[in-house]
């Protein structure tokens, strides 16, 4: 696979399928108003941006222009507080995209891609395991806080604020 177009093609459905699941964490982040939980969706959320613009710069750099995908509309859980069905859902579409693509990053024939591709897949298994971690209820998923560090009054309900 040493066309440009094929590299191209294949970095951009990449960019696609991460976009689609960064989009729909976006929105389950909505939900998610546990302070540990939430910071460990902001996480996975700030490296999936960074992940992104590193697929849209090799994209660009081969002529091509990324496709947008909308934020999905999430239904809010049926029991206050109960998000877990959403998370337990959020580790099997991670789970899934890395299963979809390990094989193919061997027909990556650019070593840069090739790497950037594997970096990718190797943290989206890590959030995997964060979300599974959420769904079993662990609340230590980024670490520990400090004695006497707490919480203030919870989730901010806008993710940026100015």
């Amino acid at each position: 696979m040493s066309q440009p177009t094929d590299l191209l093609s294949i970095l951009k459905e990449l960019h696609r399928d991460k976009l689609t699941i960064r989009e729909r964490h976006v929105a389950v982040a909505r939900f998610v108003d546990h302070y540990d939980f939430n910071n460990t969706y902001q996480y996975a959320i700030n490296r999936e941006d960074v992940h992104l613009s590193w697929l849209e710069r090799a994209i660009h750099e081969l002529g091509g222009a990324p496709d947008e995908v909308a934020e999905p509309s999430i239904a809010a859980p049926g029991k206050k507080g109960s998000v877990t069905p959403l998370v337990e859902q959020d580790a099997k579409d991670a789970e899934a995209l890395v299963a979809k693509w390990r094989p193919r990053v061997s027909t990556i024939t650019n070593t840069r891609h090739a790497k950037m591709v594997g970096v990718i897949l190797g943290e989206t298994l890590e959030h995997q395991r964060f979300f599974a971690q959420i769904a079993q209820g662990h609340e230590l998923v980024l670490g520990k806080r400090m004695p006497g560090a707490g919480t203030g009054n919870g989730v901010m309900t806008d993710r940026w604020v100015e």
